[in-house]
């Protein structure tokens, strides 16, 4: 897959005790994105965080290490991200999504031989 110079960079702000159906919520996401052929997802588990509620996540607290922030990192065109959102908009029911211009420098895999 070959991406244009730029896209967009999709960033969505979860709890790791987020759920969908049982399974973590940023697995499902991830999973919605490779159904929709985006370029790729990353996660990334924060260390210490608060949000909207100004309650402190973080794992120096026993009792919170268990919901520590998630990010997930999505980069691909507009148009692809795009179909995503319809999905985050009924799913994240507590969180962020941001989005925002992004020069892509590099987009590749390695070749199996």
């Amino acid at each position: 897959m070959k991406l244009p110079d730029e896209g967009v960079l999709l960033r969505i702000f979860l709890g790791e005790s987020d759920r969908e159906g049982g399974h973590p919520l940023y697995e499902r996401i991830v999973e919605e994105a490779r159904a929709l052929n985006l370029a790729g997802a990353t996660v990334l588990r924060g260390i210490a965080g608060f949000g909207a509620s100004s309650r402190l996540h973080t794992a120096k607290l026993l009792r919170l290490s268990e919901d520590l922030p998630i990010v997930i990192e999505i980069v691909d065109t507009p148009e692809q991200i795009e179909k995503l959102l319809p999905y985050l908009d009924a799913h994240v029911r507590e969180g962020l999504v941001t989005m925002e211009p992004v020069r892509i420098l590099q987009y590749r895999h390695r070749s199996t031989p």
